[in-house]
């Protein structure tokens, strides 16, 4: 992964010193379609770039436990599944939470609906008000080219107990190769901490209002992004 990281992707990281010590939630934008290398990116960005280095702890989606192979894979890399109480109890020990609030909607997506922010799960916030921890919004570019989407067969991925089946210009033709992105160059912006108070149990509107304002925050970070580029390889 780190040899990816600075050869292959050649990942370019802005802002990640103002990660806050301590535990904190690292929400961000979610793309791919056949592999998460967007948040495989951003744990090793943490890891190498982030003063002092933070070992990163991803929330997986509910089926990823049932995939063999990957399932191994996912545990030793030290990430859960997405359940409130398992995040609750990572964030009382300091942790650094990455999560993807997108979920299947955002990490699979066609093409032309590249960079248009998916609708957002309310949990984070919850969480973050609960036990009172800053939100890092982080706007990633690069993992909607890695593997461009062509169409989501969502009937078929129901039938492997998947939420999503993502047709793109190399899965499922090219077999397990499908899973190595495009050669682009990924860039992770970084914003600022936010921090939120009120009850974590009021109604979802109220609960909406606060997650709209980390999405505005990641909205502008990925538009630095994309202002940064000359092109997907550069």
């Amino acid at each position: 992964m780190i040899w990816i990281y600075r050869h292959y992707l050649r990942v370019e990281t802005r802002g990640i010193e103002r990660v806050p010590e301590g535990r904190v939630l690292l929400i961000a934008n979610h793309a791919g379609n056949t592999f998460a290398w967007d948040g495989a990116m951003l744990v090793v960005a943490m890891l190498l770039e982030a003063e002092p280095p933070r070992i990163v702890r991803g929330m997986g989606e509910y089926y990823l436990p049932t995939l063999p192979f990957f399932n191994v894979w996912m545990q030793r890399a030290g990430s859960v599944v997405g359940t409130p109480e398992n995040c609750a109890q990572l964030l009382s020990h300091g942790e650094a939470i990455m999560v993807f609030p997108e979920g299947a909607r955002g990490f699979v997506k066609s093409f032309r609906h590249r960079y248009e922010l998916q609708q957002f799960g309310l949990g984070f916030m919850r969480l973050a008000l609960s036990t009172r921890t800053p939100i890092m919004p982080v706007g990633i570019v690069g993992a909607e080219e890695q593997s461009p989407g062509i169409a989501n067969l969502r009937g078929l991925g129901r039938l492997f107990g998947s939420p999503a089946f993502p047709v793109t210009l190399t899965f499922p033709w090219l077999g397990l190769a499908s899973f190595l992105p495009l050669p682009v160059k990924f860039r992770l912006h970084f914003g600022r901490p936010l921090h939120f108070e009120g009850d974590p149990d009021e109604d979802d509107a109220a609960v909406e209002a606060k997650v709209e304002i980390v999405k505005q925050a990641i909205r502008a970070l990925v538009a630095d992004g994309l202002a940064a580029r000359t092109s997907w390889f550069s």
